[in-house]
């Protein structure tokens, strides 16, 4: 979507926490794997930029990925699997 798409924008900013405000019981048990999975998708080679200030184009996963919601409800499950990882 186009920087000058406010009303999209602010749809965006509005129903993706609302997104991930749903899928909380599913990132409090398998975060961490999910959101790597995603990021991994997201920053792929030949993957279209989320950010493209030349052309005026911002991509709804930007919101996702810069979302503190998701961070805050992925990280139980990062902090465990760093430690399982130390133990093994």
């Amino acid at each position: 979507m186009r920087y000058e798409e406010k009303a999209k924008l602010t749809t965006a900013r509005v129903l993706v926490p609302v997104a991930i405000f749903v899928t909380s019981p599913v990132l409090l048990i398998a975060g961490a794997p999910v959101r790597r999975r995603y990021l991994r998708y997201v920053y792929r080679d030949a993957a279209p930029l989320i950010l493209d200030e030349k052309q005026g184009r911002i991509s709804l996963h930007w919101f996702v990925v810069t979302s503190t919601l998701l961070e805050w409800l992925c990280r139980p499950t990062e902090s465990l699997a760093r430690l399982i990882s130390r133990r093994g």
